[in-house]
């Protein structure tokens, strides 16, 4: 009689937004524990560190070594590997349902009778206005936060951006950088003044975050004058007003994690 070897099992892990710091412990453990470690170029080179060598690690994302998977390759590797017995996280950048496509990929797995698990990470749209002294909600100007991803599966933004409500809400847009101008331009359709407050947070939450503010007007040409290198977010709204009278006193510190390290 043949023995089937018991299935898997996948954590779809949200490995923060760059600070090292902020990763979970439940996370944190997951890595310690697994068989395997499927992440992208999007993760922390300091969370990489936490691998023990003996963890089987693919890379995913594009480099001069690597070409990258398509979503299709990477969530049936998922399965495949799951269907061996062994322990997968599918470790990303952020948080996994906060458009790093987690809702994809397990729906994939529930149609492969996969046992799955979701561990929440820390989300850029959060911790990166945080870092740079960015209220997202204040009572004050902004009972609401919208997150907006800049483009979606064909890679061109879709955003009814006349039916997003302006006032008492800060916009917050994901992977919106290549649209910047386009998404601008948009706005200044629709319900935005040319003086609406914006800022750009590059590499959010790490040693090489940098913060360009400017409204709708202005921001275009300041761009222009300083391109913005990837992964960045883009802050809407009165919130980024905040900033400056924040930013004296505002400091982040880096802790030692060396005794985390493998």
């Amino acid at each position: 009689m043949t023995q089937h070897k018991p299935l898997g099992k996948v954590y779809l892990v949200g490995a923060g937004p760059g600070d090292p710091g902020l990763l979970t412990l439940k996370a944190y453990k997951l890595l310690k524990q697994c068989d395997i470690i499927i992440y992208d170029a999007l993760l922390s080179e300091e969370i990489v560190k936490f691998i023990p060598d003996h963890i089987e690690k693919v890379f995913i994302g594009k480099s001069r070594h690597h070409s990258r998977l398509s979503q299709g390759e990477v969530e049936q590797m998922m399965v495949d590997k799951a269907k061996e017995g062994k322990i997968v996280v599918r470790l990303k950048g952020g948080d996994p349902f906060m458009f790093g496509r987690g809702g994809e990929e397990a729906e994939t797995l529930t149609e492969a009778g996969i046992h799955w698990e979701v561990i929440p990470g820390v989300s850029s749209g959060i911790a990166a206005p945080a870092y740079a002294g960015i209220p997202t909600t204040h009572r004050d100007c902004a009972s609401s936060v919208t997150f907006i991803t800049g483009h979606d599966a064909t890679n061109k933004p879709k955003v009814e951006w006349d039916k997003i409500r302006k006032a008492f809400n800060t916009l917050v847009i994901f992977m919106g950088i290549t649209y910047v101008k386009d998404i601008v331009q948009q706005l200044l359709k629709s319900n935005y003044s040319a003086d609406t407050l914006i800022a750009i947070i590059e590499s959010g939450t790490t040693p090489k975050q940098k913060v360009r503010t400017a409204t709708l007007a202005t921001i275009s040409d300041l761009v222009d004058a300083d391109p913005v290198e990837t992964p960045a977010l883009i802050v809407i709204g009165d919130v980024v007003g905040y900033r400056e009278k924040l930013k004296p006193f505002l400091s982040i510190s880096q802790l030692d994690l060396s005794e985390f390290e493998k």
